[in-house]
């Protein structure tokens, strides 16, 4: 599974967050796309469409679990995608802002 630390993501890199709809109004990576897993296949398109078309998909949930099976997923329909490593709690415990549904500072729930 091909991994990626928090610390080794810049601004410009592409982040894809599959937690559900409660966790990401409390608190996200501003600029992350957000498709929760349940309904991850059939919202499939709106990925390929906001996706880089040559860069890499970083994966994130909470702690890194439901973002592998994505990762999984992704890399089998031919995406450069990788898990970023302990989610979004270790986004928030180092430090990097986490913004609510409103724009204002959040909390990874």
């Amino acid at each position: 599974m091909p991994t990626v630390g928090v610390d080794a993501l810049t601004d410009g890199d592409f982040l894809l967050d599959v937690r559900e709809d409660d966790e990401w109004q409390a608190g996200h990576a501003a600029g992350a796309l957000h498709i929760p897993m349940s309904d991850f296949v059939a919202r499939y398109g709106e990925l390929t469409e906001a996706a880089p078309q040559d860069g890499k998909v970083n994966v994130i949930c909470r702690s890194g679990g439901r973002s592998a099976q994505v990762t999984m997923y992704l890399a089998q329909q031919g995406i450069d995608a990788v898990n970023v490593d302990g989610g979004m709690q270790a986004w928030e415990a180092s430090g990097r802002p986490v913004v609510d549904d409103k724009g204002q500072p959040g909390t990874v729930v």
